[in-house]
């Protein structure tokens, strides 16, 4: 019969999920330190670590068990077993006898374990000897134990039914794809990768990506459409993380003739939300499913838990949700930041959106980052401490590490002073405006941003204007004497740029009929994406509360800027007059005197279109709906 080995350190769960799995297998347990000695339970008491001559005779009696249990009824042990000299002690019967399932985690993970535990002999402070002495097999099942016991013993499972095929598999192995394929695994979903194989180009991306993380996860790869389409369950599911645009269109296409009805592919690019909506009616016609799924969060994020955001036919999310809400980040509750946004296009324009409101808050940091740099003559280490000060109350995710810039330093220099100031940018920002731009929803502090890395590539025709108009960096005021009205400001900023991007999903939501959930968009911006912050989650009570009102106008919000709006306006005018810009603080204060102003100068600009254009205007003392053309100048 088998013997099921459930090795690791100490503290990882051996007992536990053997215990589970024994239940399962309907097969007796074992606890291989009830069999030490006396003497070694005391050494380890006393956080003395284990010998090789200790364990000699411990492995010995175990080796024998091992050997009765093989010959009866079977068995599942949990064992360290932590170096292969002492596997290979234990291996007392045929090795296809012998099941090994490794249990593994992170040291800070499992130490967190260890000291929660009460009545238990070892002592934390051996884990670092354990970590130090073990060697990992690169044989039997590798299973990552930070998931639920249920999800872990799940997994086991699956991988002792050989006869179960992946459930989903990976096109591209990028950056971000090798990240999401190993986010995968460690989470006990079994994947298959694939990446095409070109000479002198693409050389066995898959094949090299299999076995330098063999020791750890098996990844079934192939570098041929057919037999990786093959090897994954029907119907399948398939996630594409290929450059947007028409290397999409390219890879959709060859995976076509090998696909079968209810096939689902998932783009989890950066594709622009019109290409998602066609690409979906177009494999709509050939039964094929698709789904256009935002990822945030860089390649960390990917790896350890990004913000996912999936727009397509729910039945598609029905299917595949589940897969998605496994690798990405937990909120504060524990659930996970991933939500069927709604239907075509809606999880990739939700992602342009996240993109866009990154933009604004980057250079809101950059620019404010300037002003101090220059304008107060302050050094990358005295703003870095400031920042650090703010993020107590933003717990920014870009204020920290913007943080980390600053304090880095290269050859005794702060590296950021060396960095050349032009920037650069994949596009998705300018997509926000133009989707703005077609809804007539006002963008100003993104497309700011946006325009403010345009005219940040074009340096060496600053330099010339530098130059020209003899312009010099020039220290206009005192750190001390600005910091508290530049955080108002800053902060002030921060909250108009979110309300201008959820004011743009809003009228997406009305316009597309999508119904977008934006307090649930907000939740899932709460943990792995890049725009994580202490705002995001007030975000979700607001927008939760007052759902179809932009979010300045939630009583809460009128409060704060109101009590920061003339720092914010002070700040402005302080740099533009010393000649620094900020051209998101500007669009923030501008966009907030034009929200917050009953009286506008369009009545100008509505008369001009009549003079020139005949192209009419309302009255304020008719009915609205009504229009009237005036003859301007009597002939």
């Amino acid at each position: 019969m088998q013997v099921y080995i459930v090795m690791g350190v100490s503290g990882v769960g051996k007992t536990t999920i053997g215990k589970l799995l024994a239940k399962k297998l309907d097969v007796p347990f074992y606890d291989a330190d009830d069999f030490h000695p006396s003497a070694n339970r005391k050494k380890m008491e006393d956080g003395i670590p284990l010998q090789d001559s200790d364990r000699s005779g411990w492995l010995e009696t175990l080796a024998n068990k091992i050997s009765e249990w093989e010959k009866g009824d079977g068995a599942v042990l949990a064992c360290s077993a932590l170096k292969e000299k002492y596997r290979k002690q234990l291996q007392s019967i045929p090795k296809e006898d012998i099941t090994w399932i490794f249990l593994h985690s992170e040291y800070e993970t499992i130490l967190n374990r260890l000291s929660a535990r009460k009545d238990h002999y070892f002592k934390p402070e051996l884990l670092k000897s354990q970590f130090d002495t073990l060697e990992m097999p690169n044989y039997g099942f590798h299973i990552n134990v930070e998931a639920s016991k249920e999800e872990i013993l799940e997994e086991i499972m699956r991988k002792l039914n050989k006869k179960n095929k992946p459930r989903i598999g990976l096109v591209g192995l990028g950056v971000m794809g090798k990240s999401l394929a190993l986010n995968f695994a460690s989470k006990g979903v079994d994947i298959t990768v694939f990446n095409r194989h070109v000479e002198e180009l693409e050389v066995d991306i898959a094949r090299n990506f299999a076995e330098e993380n063999k020791l750890v996860y098996e990844f079934p790869w192939f570098d041929n459409l057919k037999k990786f389409i093959e090897s994954l369950e029907r119907p399948r599911n398939i996630i594409l993380m290929v450059n947007a645009g028409p290397a999409v269109d390219m890879v959709i296409e060859s995976l076509l003739p090998f696909l079968e009805k209810d096939d689902l592919i998932i783009d989890g690019g950066n594709s622009h939300y019109k290409d998602t909506i066609k690409r979906e009616g177009i494999l709509k016609k050939e039964g094929i499913l698709f789904m256009g799924a935002g990822i945030s969060g860089g390649e960390e994020g990917a790896l350890k838990g990004p913000s996912i955001m999936p727009g397509g036919p729910e039945n598609a999310y029905n299917r595949a949700g589940d897969l998605l809400e496994k690798i990405a980040a937990k909120d504060k509750n524990g659930n996970p930041c991933c939500t069927h946004v709604g239907p075509d296009g809606a999880g990739h324009f939700v992602k342009m959106l996240h993109n866009g409101v990154e933009y604004g808050e980057m250079q809101l940091i950059a620019e404010t980052y300037h002003f101090l740099r220059f304008g107060a003559n302050t050094t990358p280490l005295e703003i870095a401490v400031l920042f650090e000060e703010w993020n107590k109350e933003m717990k920014s995710f870009l204020l920290e590490i913007s943080v980390d810039i600053l304090r880095k330093k290269e050859d005794n220099e702060f590296l950021i002073d060396k960095i050349l100031d032009a920037a650069k940018q994949k596009g998705t920002g300018g997509w926000s405006t133009n989707a703005a731009l077609e809804l007539g929803v006002p963008l100003d502090t993104i497309t700011a941003a946006v325009l403010a890395r345009n005219i940040s590539g074009k340096k060496q025709e600053r330099v010339s204007a530098m130059d020209a108009y003899n312009r010099e960096f020039k220290s206009a005021t005192d750190i001390q004497k600005i910091s508290d009205d530049l955080f108002k400001a800053y902060k002030a900023g921060s909250i108009i740029n979110h309300a201008i991007g959820f004011d743009l999903l809003l009228e997406a939501s009305k316009t597309y009929e999508w119904e977008l959930n934006l307090s649930e968009i907000a939740r899932i911006w709460t943990n792995g994406c890049i725009i994580r912050s202490s705002f995001m989650e007030d975000l979700i009570d607001i927008l939760k509360e007052k759902p179809s009102e932009n979010v300045l106008m939630h009583s809460d919000i009128i409060s704060l800027i109101k009590a920061s709006e003339a720092a914010l306006t002070g700040i402005v005018g302080q740099a533009l007059q010393a000649g620094y810009p900020l051209p998101v603080l500007s669009s923030a204060a501008n966009y907030l005197l034009s929200f917050t102003s009953g009286q506008s100068s369009a009545n100008m600009i509505q008369a001009q279109r009549d003079f020139f254009g005949a192209h009419t205007y309302e009255r304020t003392d008719e009915p609205r709906g009504k229009f009237f053309h005036t003859q301007w100048i009597d002939n």
